[in-house]
């Protein structure tokens, strides 16, 4: 009952015909840097017993085979490692670090109930498709389709990432395990946020996460899929990953790629299982998209960035990140992503009164 820990497959390399967005020497691996990692202790159940402990349970098991019961010995013997099971199952939750559910007995309870019903490939495209009136009908990052050539904006197809998938773990939160952005990278990022917003006043605005409850997120004031309040993406500030909303079109592409992977929860029939009994948190195109590890990473997220805000407001807004980077003295903390500082950091609570203001009557 450890927390869902998926190690996805290799990602099929790419073709010479396509590479990263800013090709640097792949034959370099130091063009490709692994920043370090955050530390998520995700860990399974051990139990080490030294001599003296091995000889306490050798003599406990004679005794308890001669003074005990025998359905009360077996439901012992049964039910402790279960026990133990659970009680290391519940502090990798804790370990995961705060996010829409709990960190309570209650919480654990719930997503316990939850895991019985994730998805059991998180790297396979969702079959179904929008209906035709559905607005938007199409992806924009599939490559160009010459016989829809000027039905929809397209892109020219996102580049494979490179390197392995990280591991992920975790329902609601759900978290990336390794390969995190370095803080700079971080910084970029949501400087490239705070920027869609203030070019976009009418459209966009930045503020907590309606769903993560922790982290900075952008919103739409118009979404025509509505999730959290027009929640278009959300950040994760312990590993700075991000979730959003995509056209399955562009779910296919982000997946096919190597960019991320969908919420274990993100059901294709519908947010609703036994009969309404069991309700998912999150819409069928929920995914996750992995932490950009360098520059190169986080233009290839802008562009997703883009179907993001595509599916959520069907409006086409080019994204880039900053030309320039922060000085070196720059440090990252948390509170980068959750909206708090200095300067152009954004207040979260006057963030939320705009969110509530321009998304009057929209529904989570």
């Amino acid at each position: 009952m450890s927390p869902t820990v998926y190690t996805p497959p290799q990602t099929a390399p790419p073709s010479p015909s396509e590479g990263p967005l800013s090709p640097p020497d792949t034959d370099d691996p130091a063009n490709h840097p692994i920043p370090p990692t955050l530390y998520i202790p995700i860990k399974p159940l051990t139990i080490t017993l030294d001599a003296w402990g091995l000889s306490l349970l050798s003599i406990s098991l004679v005794l308890g085979i001669h003074l005990i019961e025998r359905p009360v010995l077996s439901a012992v013997i049964l039910l402790t490692p279960i026990a133990l099971l659970i009680r290391t199952d519940y502090h990798n939750f804790l370990a995961l670090g705060p996010g829409s559910t709990p960190s309570t007995p209650a919480g654990y309870l719930y997503l316990s109930i939850l895991r019985f019903f994730a998805l059991s490939d998180p790297f396979h495209p969702p079959r179904f498709w929008p209906n035709l009136a559905q607005k938007p009908a199409h992806g924009i990052l599939s490559p160009i389709d010459s016989s829809t050539l000027g039905k929809h904006p397209k892109l020219k197809g996102l580049p494979y990432r490179t390197g392995p998938r990280p591991p992920t773990a975790g329902l609601a939160p759900q978290r990336q395990l390794t390969q995190h952005s370095p803080a700079h990278i971080t910084h970029l990022l949501r400087q490239t946020l705070l920027h869609l917003s203030s070019q976009h006043p009418a459209l966009l605005t930045t503020a907590r996460s309606s769903l993560e409850l922790n982290g900075l997120a952008l919103f739409a004031k118009n979404p025509v899929n509505v999730c959290g309040n027009g929640e278009i993406l959300h950040v994760h500030a312990i590993d700075r990953s991000m979730h959003m909303n995509l056209h399955p079109e562009d779910i296919e592409e982000v997946l096919g790629k190597g960019w991320g992977e969908r919420h274990p929860l993100a059901w294709e029939e519908g947010r609703d299982k036994c009969g309404g009994w069991v309700r998912s948190p999150v819409p069928g195109t929920f995914v996750m998209v992995y932490a950009p590890r360098d520059e190169n990473d986080l233009l290839a997220v802008c562009k997703i960035i883009e179907a993001a805000i595509w599916w959520t407001a069907a409006e086409k807004i080019e994204v880039l990140p900053p030309s320039s980077s922060p000085s070196p003295s720059t440090t990252f903390s948390d509170d980068v992503v959750n909206g708090a500082g200095n300067g152009d950091e954004l207040e979260a609570e006057e963030d939320e009164r705009k969110v509530s203001k321009c998304c009057a009557g929209c529904q989570a």
